[in-house]
């Protein structure tokens, strides 16, 4: 993959494409935003059953159609595809969070609006009954409920997904959100689900990020409790104490210990970016040079913009890495 460099000179900028090197998924996105729903629906044919790239895609595609009305024409002119079903839930699930965002931090979504989006993740879910995406997007919108999902229900939802695709970062990033502080847990039983599953994942699984997952939302919920306050005391330690350097060296172990050799996949993009974040903040160059030398150019908005300038982040540690490699 061509690093992209200015035409004044050669310094190295990350490269933040939103589809993380997908084309297919880019021209797919390009089709919704002028209208045409055509493309997407052979892009998730041609995805077939490879559930990590075709959730990641989804969730992708689902925030591309959120602003426009191409799955409903798609679900109009072909109302037995199971894949505009599927499409469709995710997209709603997309537009209730940003009905969220619109009343602000302490106001509800109504809850007819959420039981009307839970039943069309139920409808798609039997529309096409072996594939996860519909239980990923209950998981994800179960957060909006004020106080929660019922513990029989969550625990439904989860057992489906798990059946279905036991493996699923995207349904464990979303559970691992409902059970953080940000929404209806604590920082222990958000920690406590992510050490879990990473303690049970198979060599070369990527489940094991979902330890740094949580650090940065324990990061994030502590300094936007603290913000107008000054710097929050001791939480310089956050990333490098030594059970969360520990537990980097961990996940490196596992996953990439395990991975298979070759280019990284569009789905890894942003997870490998989270691992990569920790090592860079943890001070691990001999593991944060490795990783940058697999992305290559490869950058994603999330986590780097919570710790300051995503690009500026990006390219200062990747030269470390480099020199020390």
């Amino acid at each position: 993959m061509a690093v992209r460099r200015s035409r004044r000179s050669t310094r190295f900028e990350p490269d933040f494409d939103p589809d993380f090197g997908d084309r297919a998924l880019s021209h797919a996105r390009h089709d919704i935003v002028i209208g045409r729903w055509q493309g997407v629906r052979d892009l998730l044919r041609d995805t077939g059953d490879d559930w990590a790239l075709r959730t990641h895609r989804l969730r992708l595609l689902s925030h591309a159609a959120a602003g426009s009305t191409a799955v409903e024409a798609w679900r109009a002119a072909e109302p037995g595809d199971p894949d505009a079903a599927v499409l469709r839930a995710a997209t709603e699930v997309v537009r209730v969070f940003n009905e969220a965002i619109a009343v602000g931090r302490g106001g509800a979504v109504d809850r007819a609006r959420l039981d009307v989006t839970v039943m069309a993740c139920l409808g798609a879910a039997d529309a096409r009954p072996t594939d996860p995406m519909p239980w990923v997007s209950l998981l994800t919108v179960a957060r909006l409920y004020e106080g929660g999902v019922g513990r029989a229900e969550l625990r439904r939802w989860w057992d489906e997904l798990r059946r279905r695709d036991p493996h699923n970062l995207e349904g464990h990033v979303q559970v691992l959100r409902y059970r953080s502080a940000r929404w209806h847990g604590t920082h222990g039983s958000m920690y406590d689900f992510a050490r879990d599953a990473a303690g049970a994942a198979p060599p070369g699984s990527p489940l094991p990020v979902l330890v740094q997952i949580a650090r940065v939302e324990e990061y994030r919920y502590i300094a936007d409790a603290a913000r107008g306050k000054g710097p929050v005391r001791g939480f310089d330690q956050h990333w490098k104490h030594e059970l969360a350097a520990t537990e980097v060296r961990r996940t490196r172990e596992r996953w990439l210990g395990g991975r298979p050799p070759g280019p990284v996949r569009p789905e890894e993009v942003e997870p490998l970016n989270y691992l990569a974040h920790a090592a860079c903040y943890a001070g691990l160059p001999e593991v944060y040079g490795e990783l940058f030398r697999l992305l290559e150019a490869r950058a994603s908005w999330v986590p780097w913009a919570y710790t300051g300038d995503p690009a500026e982040q990006f390219t200062r540690w990747r030269g470390d890495g480099r020199a020390t490699s």
